[in-house]
This record gives structure tokens, sequence and C-alpha cells, in this order.
């Protein structure tokens, strides 16, 4: 069983809250009978070092880190060093600055520069946590440095304003799947919205406000974003709402699964399912396949510049802090470099 994978899959909230019902004070007479209880088993390097490290280590992961996407990718990275500890017989109370720098020297070989730097803040800020709750004296990974990295454009495929057009034209709008496909691209191109964002809405979240209706997406860190809904945008969303044809609870979410049938079920879309539906889109429409859910908001910034429009609202569009984020999704100046070297004719 993959170790790292496994931990995370115990993490879920609910896994936690309903279906173990623990609480600070459950008591086991051994350390052992915690993964029996959650049906996977916790990493060694903490479960070895006894009850008060492993209930730290969960401590860390169910009430310091609330963004599901951050435990997750931690929960890996944690797992994975967990796993290499295990390997080379090293327990959490021999675990050195020295042994954190061999293992991140060891990840800098099949991981890039960004990986591994959000491998080493997992282990550097659990270490952390472990220290205040005196589990013990020092952080390891408190003076070891990662890989430098700078970006200064954004590695995210764009399309063109034409391929993005011919993708959205290429679904069959004729069938609940093709309405909900177009509803959701459209969504992430016209907002600049991020996959998570779009899955987490609510059929509420998309509301009358004056004479337009917007757009409330789901934010990281659960801060909430309203956008006014571009009028092709909202097209598509009232092509698939009427499909979706039945009046649901508050709550419900907004874009579903499909059953064998190709029936709009009551499931909320998951981000993965998302990315293998694009994945399937790209290549009816004869796009690249490296597209991914993030190029929507890429295209979209970069199309909103292009036609004129100004870094500091596409800031605000996308919810950036940094108009230096923004930055990293604008592409118009890769046309201008083009440009420029078709001027050297021999």
């Amino acid at each position: 069983m993959d170790l790292h994978n496994s931990f995370y899959a115990m993490l879920e909230p609910e896994s936690i809250s309903f279906r173990h019902r623990m609480s600070d004070h459950d008591k086991f007479s051994s350390a052992r009978q915690l993964p029996a209880i959650a049906g996977t088993p916790l990493p060694t390097l903490f479960l070895d070092a006894g009850e008060e490290a492993w209930r730290r280590m969960l401590e860390f992961f169910t009430a310091r880190i609330r963004n599901h996407n951050t435990r997750m990718a931690y929960a890996q990275a944690v797992g994975q060093f967990s796993r290499w500890c295990a390997t080379h017989h090293i327990d959490l109370k021999n675990v050195s600055p020295f042994l954190v720098s061999a293992y991140i020297e060891e990840l800098q070989q099949r991981l890039k520069a960004p990986s591994v730097k959000q491998h080493l803040a997992a282990i550097r800020m659990l270490f952390d946590y472990l220290v205040t709750g005196q589990i013990i004296p020092t952080n390891p990974a408190g003076a070891v440095r990662g890989p430098k990295y700078s970006l200064k454009k954004g590695l995210t495929p764009v399309l063109l304003p034409d391929e993005a057009r011919a993708l959205l034209d290429s679904i069959d709008a004729t069938t609940p799947g093709g309405l909900r496909d177009r509803a959701l691209i459209g969504v992430m191109v016209y907002s600049f919205a991020r996959v998570g964002a779009v899955v987490a809405m609510n059929l509420e979240d998309y509301f009358p406000q004056g004479k337009r209706f917007w757009l409330r997406l789901h934010e990281k860190g659960g801060k909430l974003h309203d956008v006014p809904a571009h009028h092709t945008a909202e097209e598509y969303l009232d092509a698939y709402l009427a499909a979706l044809g039945r009046a649901t609870a508050k709550g419900s979410p907004l874009f579903r699964t499909l059953d064998r049938s190709g029936q709009l079920t009551d499931r909320r879309m998951h981000r993965g399912e998302v990315l293998q539906m694009i994945k399937r889109r790209a290549l009816r429409a004869g796009l690249p396949a490296a597209i991914s859910c993030h190029t929507f908001r890429a295209t979209g910034i970069t199309t909103y510049l292009l036609n004129g429009g100004t870094l500091e609202h596409a800031q605000r569009i996308a919810a950036h802090e940094s108009p230096r984020t923004t930055k990293l999704y604008d592409r118009t100046s890769d046309q201008i470099s083009l440009d420029e070297i078709e001027r050297i004719v021999l």
C-alpha cells in the first residue's frame, strides 16, 4: 500500500469526525490500535515514537491546516519522508539537519524545484509543531535550505482566443453532459476562476443582482469572491440549469457528475473529474494534450489583457493578493517577442 496516499485518506474530515468518532479523550491500549480503527496506517516515523508523537502529528493536520488541498499535499510529503526514514532505519529522535538535507538532495534528483520546496515546507512546519508540543527539542529541518527557484512567467499552457472558441464550439450542447462541460469551462474562462472554486459552487452561487447575474466563487481559505457573470457564461449556465430541470435544496452542487446513462446526478464533481473531462474535450478538438484546468484561468487573463484590460482589474477579477501573481498568467508578451524575432530577415 502506498503509505503517504493511505495516510491522506485517513485525514479526510468526514473520516475522522464521523466514521471513527475519535475525541481528545480517546485512549488506546497501544498506538498500534489506531491504524486498525482508522482502517489505514499512520506514518511509522511518528507511530513508532509513541502516542504523544502521533497524536501531535494528527493535530497538526486536522487542527492546524484548514485548506483541503494543502492538507493533502503536506500529508503526501510527510508520508514520503516517513517512508524514506523507515528505509534508512531512522527514528524520530535521530532525525537531524544532515539527514533532512540528504533527503532533500535525493528529492531534487526526481522532482522539480517547486515540489521540493513544498516538501521541505511541510516537513519544517510539522517539526515546528512537534517542537512547540515538546515532542522534540529542536526542529531538524529549520536550518535546511531548499533549492533556489525564480519564475517570471507562468508555465501553464495558454490557448489562443480562436482555440478556446473552437473548444467551446466543439462541445455537443444537446446533451446534459455537453451543457455541463460547456458551462463549467465557460465559468473558468470568463471569470478567471480556479477549478477548485468552481466545483465548490452551489446552485445559489449563481444569482441575480441588479440587471445581471453574478457568480460567487469559493476561493482558498474559505473566502467568497463575487464576480459579474459574462453574458456568454450566463448563456451557458442558463442552458445547463434548464437541462438540470428540477428544484433542489439550498447547498446542492452546481456542477454534478453523470451516471452511466449520461444523466446528471446529485453528486458534486471533483476537480480530478474536471481534469479528465478537459483532457477528453481537448483531444476531440485537436488541442495540445498539455492543457489543464488552469489553462482556462490563464487563457481568460491573457485574452482580457490582449483586448485592452488592465493588470489591476485582472488582479481583482482573479482574486490575486499580488499583481505579480496575475502577471505570471499574462502571455501577451509572447506575441510581442515573436513579432520582434520575425524582424530578423536575411
